[in-house]
């Protein structure tokens, strides 16, 4: 089973955004460029996904015209066998990953990258309901704390075990680093 690293809008718009905080960033940053290298060494191909949208303007971090739309510093560099821009959370709307995902003969996908539950849990759903079986590496994926509708802070850990929670067993297998890379060398 061909397997398929996607890095998912790990991209500097991120730290000019109100609620950004570095607190998580580095346990992130050696999750996520653990992932990666593991998989550069496998020879499994890596894909990177931006996300640019709303006004093209300099002073909007998701604009091309931001300088912002580039690989988070402190992210490991890495060769992508394909890169995409995706204007919608789901990284398979409208970018043509599917497609060449199809024509690559990719079967399994693993999911990382900035934020846990919105582009990476909507991929990660997306993914699974088009039939590509999903490992959705937690770890390696990051958010931030949030306010609920109440008014109550939601922090980033609980955003995170939510997201792990509706994911497990529906819609991919929840994995470690370690996990993930031993899970494709497998499947090769």
């Amino acid at each position: 089973m061909k397997t398929c690293l996607i890095v998912i809008d790990v991209q500097e718009s991120f730290r000019h955004r109100p609620f950004f905080t570095a607190q998580d960033l580095p346990a992130y940053l050696a999750a996520q460029n653990a992932l990666i290298e593991g998989c550069a060494a496998a020879q499994l191909p890596i894909v990177r996904v931006f996300h640019s949208d709303g006004p093209e303007q300099p002073d909007n971090p998701f604009a091309q015209a931001s300088g912002q739309v580039r690989p988070l510093e402190g992210l490991a560099p890495f060769a992508a066998a394909a890169t995409f821009t995706k204007s919608r959370h789901s990284a398979l709307v409208g970018t043509g990953l599917d497609v060449w995902l199809t024509r690559q003969g990719i079967q399994r996908l693993i999911v990382s990258g900035i934020r846990t539950e919105q582009c990476c849990e909507t991929t990660t759903r997306h993914a699974s309901d088009l039939g590509w079986t999903v490992d959705f590496v937690t770890d390696a994926t990051l958010t931030w704390d949030m306010v609920q509708p109440d008014g109550q802070p939601l922090p980033a850990a609980d955003i995170k075990a939510r997201t792990a929670t509706v994911l497990a067993g529906r819609f991919a297998t929840l994995c470690t680093v370690a996990q993930a890379l031993q899970r494709a060398q497998a499947a090769a």
